[in-house]
């Protein structure tokens, strides 16, 4: 199984040859740290000893040397492995002598051949899709170009006056909701949406995206000292640190960029549903309480309140 692996790209007997001078060149390392152990043996004059002492090491050294030289010489004879294997270092695993208990090789090259045919195959079907056009003429469709809805803008980067037209609808949809709109960076607007007697949430948007948001109690300060609004703080009550987490989790779950006003009408109808947030029980356990606090959670089809744990 060796020879069949090495084979490629490998001069065998070199690679014995090669074998055989390493063994050469630890012998003749070992040699020299035992010439270093020894030191001077014992002569008549200590002249003598130091003469027999530098003769015996200069000629381990030179054994050394010229056993790495050989060693260099063949290891250039050898040659390298064929470059072209699909699989690189794991070609190694071919050599396990217990191949019938752990064929890992021989499953490495089934997965391998197999992700070449599935990407094949992916290929060709990508290029027949291509072909084949989505569009419907408005004749299949049985309306009119006139009649047609108008389509909404998709872009990242929506006019300032389509954005502020969304949020006054949006802000007139829900009277227990009033939304401040401002710019105090450029274009991307920042929302003030005050629930009632409940609460307040800052939303970063970016166009019609909302980037951020940050939920804090009804009385709680949402300002920073120069007048802006403070997008970076957090809330000082746990539940609202809470209905914070909630809300992010809602911005991931509501996504539909060809369609930005929905996603934002989405949330903040999501959002609405907090009015009860202590008035509320938990659909589950039926309580109004766990652990100090009321059900932070709302089921984002149903807006039902669960208590944190309990919408598992």
């Amino acid at each position: 199984m060796a020879e069949g692996a090495l084979s490629p790209g490998v001069n065998l007997e070199a690679f014995s040859q090669a074998i055989g001078a390493i063994q050469a060149l630890r012998s003749s390392v070992t040699r020299v740290f035992d010439c270093l152990k020894d030191g001077m043996r014992s002569r008549d004059t200590l002249e003598g000893r130091e003469k027999g002492f530098v003769a015996a090491f200069q000629e381990s050294l030179h054994s050394v040397s010229r056993d790495l030289g050989e060693l260099e010489r063949l290891s250039n004879l050898v040659g390298k492995p064929s470059e072209n294997h699909p699989l690189h270092n794991s070609g190694l695993l071919s050599l396990d002598p217990v191949q019938d208990k752990t064929p890992l090789y021989s499953q490495l090259l089934q997965a391998y051949k197999w992700s070449n045919k599935l990407q094949y195959h992916a290929g060709l079907a990508s290029g027949l899709l291509n072909q084949q056009s989505l569009k419907r003429s408005a004749n299949q469709m049985g309306v009119s170009a006139k009649r047609r809805p108008k389509a909404q803008p998709t872009t990242l980067v929506l006019p300032p006056q389509y954005v502020d037209d969304v949020i006054s609808r949006i802000d007139r949809m829900f009277p227990e909701m009033s939304i401040q709109l401002s710019r105090p960076n450029g274009t991307s607007a920042m929302l003030l949406v005050t629930l009632g007697k409940v609460l307040k949430v800052i939303v970063v948007m970016r166009s019609l995206f909302i980037d951020r948001t940050i939920v804090k109690g009804y009385n709680e300060n949402v300002y920073t000292e120069d007048g802006k609004l403070d997008i970076w703080s957090k809330s000082n009550y746990q539940v609202f640190q809470k209905v914070t987490d909630h809300a992010t989790t809602a911005l991931l779950h509501y996504q539909l960029p060809q369609m930005p006003d929905v996603v934002v009408r989405s949330f903040m109808t999501w959002l609405r549903s907090y009015i009860k947030l202590f008035q509320a029980p938990c659909q589950r356990c039926g309580k109004f309480l766990q652990d100090g606090l009321p059900p932070t959670w709302r089921d984002f089809r149903t807006l039902e309140a669960f208590h944190d744990t309990c919408r598992q």
